[in-house]
């Protein structure tokens, strides 16, 4: 039987390969992005999982608003991307800083 530990090791598992994402490629927005919908997967599965262990609803309805949250994310986040790409013609991270002022 699957068990609460079993979705708590997934959960992990999601969780630092969305980090390794974030800290190990700083050169694409796009693979970041991901890595940040990772994160969030994975804290979705943990509230889903304490929500049926402890036989409540709670959880399962934070785990709606995070997917609302990252729908609104990764859809402004994109835009933005398409912006800057227009503006400068490419999305590498490095160039962001020129952005300031």
């Amino acid at each position: 039987m699957i068990g609460i530990e079993h979705y708590i090791i997934v959960s992990a598992i999601l969780f630092v390969l969305g980090v390794l994402g974030i800290f190990l490629n700083r050169k694409n927005v796009i693979v970041i992005l991901m890595a940040i919908e990772l994160i969030l997967l994975a804290v979705n599965i943990n509230l889903v999982a304490f929500s049926a262990f402890l036989g409540d609803l709670t959880g399962q309805i934070f785990a709606m608003f995070v997917l609302a949250v990252a729908a609104g994310e990764a859809a402004v986040g994109l835009a933005i991307l398409v912006i800057f790409f227009r503006d400068r013609g490419t999305i590498a991270v490095d160039d962001v800083n020129r952005m300031k002022g």
